[in-house]
């Protein structure tokens, strides 16, 4: 049996779910899932600048319209849930809870009490945090003790 902390920030989309439950063959793979809803105002200008890189100028204009800090844990609740049962339905054991503040610091302690073999950071690319290695997998590298992969996040279910 192998254990992933699965860290995501929205829900998984179906083809979310085939990639990370394939990656390690026929192996079953037990995940432990944290999400984290959007952050506060703080992070809606690093938002638009990324969507601006991605060329999704209307998704730009519209990062103000998305609820955020305790108005995204409703969201939260309901993708952990959705994520939960795409995993299941997939064959797999799931786990999960939202986390709201210092989401590295639960990362690490997950990452002890499962006694995981890997974490994977699923999410939207993140190109300024990216640049200067402030985006989850490149902090939780120097956290965690176990190898750290990075995927992208499908937009699409």
């Amino acid at each position: 049996m192998f254990t992933s902390v699965l860290m995501i920030e929205k829900a998984l989309t179906s083809a979310d779910v085939e990639f990370v439950t394939t990656l390690h063959g026929d192996e079953p793979v037990t995940f432990h899932v944290l999400l984290q809803p959007r952050g506060d105002q703080a992070d809606r200008l690093l938002r638009a600048i990324d969507d601006v890189a991605l060329g999704e100028l209307d998704e730009a204009a519209r990062e103000g319209e998305t609820p955020e800090g305790a108005d995204a844990a409703a969201l939260g609740e309901q993708a952990l849930r959705v994520s939960l049962a795409a995993l299941h339905a997939a064959g797999c054991e799931a786990q999960g809870r939202l986390i709201e503040d210092h989401p590295l610091d639960a990362l690490r302690t997950l990452v002890d009490e499962a006694d995981a073999d890997e974490v994977i950071v699923l999410t939207d690319p993140h190109y300024v945090e990216e640049f200067f290695h402030r985006d989850w997998a490149s902090r939780a590298r120097h956290k965690v003790g176990v190898p750290v992969l990075k995927l992208f996040s499908h937009s699409e279910a």
